[in-house]
């Protein structure tokens, strides 16, 4: 019964807004010595120390590095004009060109808050700027950026694979299909309703360029990111490398293409290591609280108590499905997906497995349902980082309503993935 009180004490601490790392740390220490004392943590320095020496969570700051690094080589804006050349032309071009820029910025950064605003410091003011609906334009804008969840290299997919015990290239290669899947869907909703009310997304005046040109223009500025994507991923799905050897891969890419661009210098390098070491820290930080939390959760017995109860839930495996989810998604709306990480997720493992649900599976549904989390109002973490950096005009109402078909988009992705996984290459089961 503590266990479940310490969980409940930690959840209204971070609630409140305590920092993550010191309330896991603080309550796990608090309920410890009360319970077992000092004692409890004599080994908790070799714990720390495995974690230190984890090779699958050394590729999280390098893929960090990876898209810090591409971040400063001012590559969102290189492709959204780019594509924007491209598409135009068409209704809805901008906002098509915003979800394929924020598909690749998702794939080379793997951070849902710098994706959003990085597109909303450039692409928004473009489509305000050609009258675009602000509602249509916000949607599409938080909607691109929370693809960084789903589309590897994602630093939630490299986290679960280490909760989830799951090889981090298999869990890649799961969210191809899911990914391509809602990029798909998202430019299809937006041909369809520009279709219907073409004044929302009114295409662009004609270029005095040529279509050759633009063309060409288009494929200097995609191909050496796409290129450097391609190479990263397809070492991992090729077995030739290991995601953490093709994370320091896809540093060194980063590096050769800042130079290429002409955006690099000393400065540069030294902050974008900084702003690596800042987001690997509290990364790791979380990691060594969350460790010292369930520890002694699990010595106080909560994780007994938990187990069964949702052993014992009406429905079995779907009972189980359906609950999780709803937690995690609601969960989701107020504390990060590292916190859910490394706290919520190794409670529920346990209980998935004893069911014979196949990790794998249950691993992408997660990180799909983390990412609705992220759009959802009213505390989607993507509606307040577009906020923090749209103009005055852009009202939350606007956020609100433009996210809520993105929404309904993803939640019909992962009703489909939660029905008929094997469409997506993936099983319900645990196969031996």
């Amino acid at each position: 019964m503590l266990g479940m009180i310490m969980f409940v004490v930690a959840l209204l601490m971070l609630l409140l807004g305590f920092p993550v790392a010191f309330t896991f740390a603080g309550v796990a220490l608090f309920f410890g010595v009360l319970s077992e004392g000092f004692e409890l943590f004599a080994f908790m320095p070799f714990r720390i120390q495995s974690v230190m020496q984890n090779t699958i969570l050394m590729a999280i700051p390098l893929f960090i590095f990876m898209g810090v690094v591409l971040q400063k080589t001012r590559l969102a804006e290189q492709l959204l004009v780019a594509m924007a050349q491209l598409f135009g032309r068409v209704n809805g071009g901008i906002a098509i060109s915003t979800i394929l820029v924020g598909a690749l910025l998702a794939a080379s950064t793997g951070v849902v808050g710098a994706s959003v605003v990085a597109m909303g410091l450039i692409s928004l003011p473009s489509m305000l700027k050609h009258n675009y609906d602000e509602a249509l334009s916000c949607g599409t804008i938080c909607a691109s950026g929370t693809l960084g969840q789903i589309i590897p290299p994602s630093i939630i997919l490299i986290i679960l694979g280490d909760v989830l015990g799951i090889p981090v290239g298999e869990l890649f290669q799961a969210a191809v299909a899911p990914g391509v899947l809602l990029i798909a869907l998202y430019i299809g909703y937006i041909l369809f309703i520009t279709a219907k009310h073409p004044e929302k997304a009114p295409a662009l005046p004609a270029s005095t360029e040529s279509t050759a040109t633009q063309f060409k223009q288009a494929l200097i500025a995609i191909l050496p990111p796409l290129a450097l994507m391609l190479i990263v991923l397809g070492s991992i799905f090729s077995g030739i490398a290991t995601p953490t050897e093709s994370s320091a891969l896809g540093g060194v890419g980063a590096i050769i293409l800042a130079l290429s661009y002409r955006q690099f210098s000393p400065k540069m390098l030294w902050e974008s290591a900084n702003e690596t070491v800042k987001v690997t820290a509290m990364v790791f930080a979380i990691l060594i609280g969350a460790t010292a939390f369930s520890m002694t959760f699990s010595y106080s017995g909560g994780d007994l108590i938990l187990e069964q109860w949702l052993m014992n839930l009406p429905g079995e495996k779907w009972g189980f499905l359906i609950l999780s989810m709803l937690v995690i998604l609601v969960l989701g709306f107020f504390i990060d997906f590292v916190e859910i990480s490394f706290i919520i997720i190794p409670l529920l493992a346990p209980v998935a497995e004893a069911l014979g649900i196949s990790m794998l599976w249950f691993a992408i549904l997660i990180a799909m349902n983390l990412q609705t989390s992220f759009l959802t109002p009213p505390f989607g973490f993507s509606l307040f980082y577009l906020k923090g950096v749209a103009p005055p005009s852009i009202k939350t109402q606007d956020i609100y309503r433009g996210v809520l078909p993105f929404i309904s988009i993803q939640i019909f992705v992962l009703l489909l993935l939660l029905i008929k996984p094997e469409w997506f290459g993936l099983s319900q089961s645990i196969i031996s």
